[in-house]
């Protein structure tokens, strides 16, 4: 069975042998007529025949500097040259002159008579043909060796299978490196038991999934997790990204997935990880971009390899992507990619996992507190946590110290989501304190509430992602849902900033542009999506496309409907407004010196607010129940609800733009 696979590779490749021999001899055909042509025309412009009664006028003339005389012709140097750089010399057939000699020597003209041999015949030819011939041959089997470097690749390579090949002790990763996915490990790490006792689920009449969809945002460890699976398999891992399937020329991608399983199938049981498969994978529907020949050639071959190979040989395919809605129907069918596996946001658990893991190798003293940053880091993905850790080192390098504090990580997770402070930013003193009653707004109209978060600091020292202050918020625990009541709340403390700059200064500024749209998203949702609307009642407007990136939504009513879903918009958000400047009227002597308090310092915690606070309320609280104890934020303060909550919309929160 080999051999004749081996015979039909050979033969396979004969005709394509054949075709580059027949194409590199007609190229050296060509390359010897044209230096055959170069070389007449050559000759012609810088030797050029004249008759031999000029030729003897030139000599009597004493225009001739040297004359080699051969069997047949008399080769003429003259004196002087049009174009020295290009000298011209003169040829004329020999005739019977006796006296040739005799006018040469009167004429003082250099003569020499030269033998013509065989040998000078063949080393003329050598130099002219033989030896351009060898050196383009050389030429052009280097450049084939070249292109064709692996086999079978066609012009370029560019029908072959560009895939890497893992194997544990070169991926480094195995399960024990990824934290805060619990489900997703469950699911693959069956995956991996078949692959290694694949006796104990065939004798039950288990069959092994074709393949496993890893979905989720971007960050989560979809690649690291695919990675982990080939550190534990212990099986050859084909790694490779959707877009190397595709190329300018039509037909590449379906010949490389054809090489890709071919090259599967010799050395299963093995895993084949597709990353971005969506660059392939998109839906054939018109709709995502649909009629492209060469994308959708690819997609149908693999749609063929996949439901061609057996899944008893132990070929697994993973892939993974951001965009699961514009995949096609066809690839998510059973028998194809029988799992879909959710890589989403980690939960508090998952992140302080998270922490654990990328701080293995960090050096921390006790100060440390991973449980306090895991609650203040709601929404954040496992990348974002690397880098938080990454910032805190840093950080403490820069200080001078030689382990990593917690305020080390409270200001990495500042400057991660925030950006760093700009010390060159010189704003007014007129500014300053617009700034500063702006957020004291946001803060005291949270703390005036019941159902909003504890206050963990304040500040009006600009930040390099446009933020000219903000208010930082702490939440007391992981939540889930939200009350119609609180999502109000928030709307109202969004708001709380533009009304205190009404209040206090008789106009606005630019500055609430960022909570303007995140009070108006969350006022969209609660009457489009979580039907919140008395005047809708329980009715989906809107639905939510591109859940896992950008989170754009579509509505899904009549244009008549939209109108009156913005008018319900506007009515909510004139309702929270005016309660945001009834609640800072009411307190407009606790506003002001507060605010004087945060123009003085430029930054406060919650601790110093509250103190504030609840002197002025006549409060007194013990030290241990103190809410600004929570020392880190809810960073979602004012994003959307559940999924679409993101660590990087810190920057949209109530900070004031620039």
């Amino acid at each position: 069975m080999d051999n004749n696979q081996g015979n039909n590779g050979n033969n396979n490749r004969s005709p394509q042998n054949g075709s580059t021999l027949f194409i590199v001899l007609i190229a050296s055909l060509v390359l010897i007529l044209i230096l055959s042509y170069m070389r007449s025309v050559l000759n012609s412009a810088t030797n050029q025949k004249i008759s031999y009664d000029e030729f003897i006028k030139k000599v009597e003339a004493g225009e001739i500097e040297s004359v080699e005389i051969t069997a047949d012709t008399i080769t003429v140097t003259p004196k002087k040259q049009a174009n020295p750089i290009i000298p011209t010399t003169y040829y004329t057939v020999r005739v019977a002159d006796d006296n040739l000699a005799d006018r040469l020597l009167n004429a003082g003209v250099k003569f020499e008579q030269k033998e013509t041999s065989s040998s000078d015949t063949i080393m003329y030819f050598i130099g002219s043909y033989i030896l351009p011939l060898v050196i383009f041959w050389a030429l052009m089997s280097f450049i084939m060796r070249r292109v064709s470097k692996g086999g079978g690749g066609g012009i370029m390579g560019v029908g072959k299978s560009n895939a890497k090949v893992y194997v544990q002790k070169e991926t480094g990763v195995t399960f024990k490196d990824v934290a805060g996915q619990d489900e997703a490990k469950e699911s693959l790490q069956e995956v991996v038991d078949f692959l290694h006792n694949p006796g104990k689920y065939v004798k039950i009449g288990a069959k092994l999934p074709k393949g496993a969809l890893l979905v989720g945002p971007p960050g989560t460890g979809k690649t690291l997790l695919a990675k982990a699976v080939a550190g534990e398999a212990k099986v050859p891992f084909f790694s490779l990204a959707g877009s190397d399937f595709v190329e300018m020329y039509v037909g590449v991608g379906a010949s490389r997935v054809r090489d890709l399983f071919k090259e599967a199938t010799k050395m299963a049981p093995c895993i084949i990880f597709i990353d971005e498969i969506d660059a392939i994978g998109k839906s054939r529907d018109s709709r995502y971009g649909g009629g492209n020949d060469e994308r959708e050639q690819t997609l149908n071959q693999l749609l063929a390899e996949m439901d061609g190979f057996d899944t008893s040989k132990g070929i697994l395919i993973l892939a993974a992507t951001n965009r699961p809605e514009i995949l096609d129907k066809a690839l998510l069918r059973p028998g194809r990619f029988d799992r879909r596996i959710i890589v989403d946001k980690p939960d508090l658990k998952g992140r302080r996992d998270t922490l654990k893991v990328h701080s293995k190798d960090v050096l921390m003293d006790d100060t440390v507190d991973l449980d306090e940053v895991a609650l203040a880091t709601a929404g954040a993905v496992g990348s974002d946590l690397a880098n938080m850790v990454n910032e805190a080192a840093i950080n403490a390098v820069k200080a001078g110290r030689e382990t990593v504090s917690q305020k080390d990580l409270i200001e990495a997770i500042e400057v991660v989501m925030m950006g760093k402070e700009k010390k060159d930013r010189v704003m007014s003193a007129e500014e300053k304190k617009i700034v500063s009653y702006h957020e004291i707004g946001h803060a005291l109209a949270s703390a005036l509430q019941k159902n909003t978060d504890p206050i963990q600091k304040i500040t009006i020292v600009p930040r390099t992602m446009g933020a000219l202050g903000y208010a930082w918020y702490v939440p007391e625990e992981e939540k889930h849902l939200r009350s119609k009541d609180e999502l109000k709340e928030r709307i109202i403390t969004a708001l709380a900033g533009r009304a205190s700059e009404e209040i206090n200064f008789g106009s606005v500024t630019t500055g609430a542009s960022n909570d303007i749209e995140q009070a108006t998203n969350i006022a969209r949702s609660m009457i489009t999506q979580y039907g919140m609307s008395e005047k809708f009642g329980l009715v989906k407007l809107e639905s939510v496309e591109d859940r896992y990136l950008s989170g754009r939504t579509v509505m899904d009513c009549s244009d008549l409907t939209a109108a009156e879903i913005d008018k319900e918009v506007m009515k909510l958000m004139s309702e929270c407004y005016d309660e945001a400047k009834r609640l800072l009227s009411e307190n407009k002597e606790l506003v002001d010196e507060l605010a004087t308090f945060l123009l003085e310092k430029e930054s406060i915690t919650g601790k110093e607010f509250m103190e504030i606070y609840n002197r002025a309320k006549g409060i007194t609280v013990s030290d241990d129940t103190d809410s600004s104890e929570n020392s880190e934020e809810n960073v979602d303060e004012f994003g959307p609800m559940e999924d679409s909550l993101q660590v990087d919309d810190l920057k949209k929160l109530d900070g004031v733009d620039i």
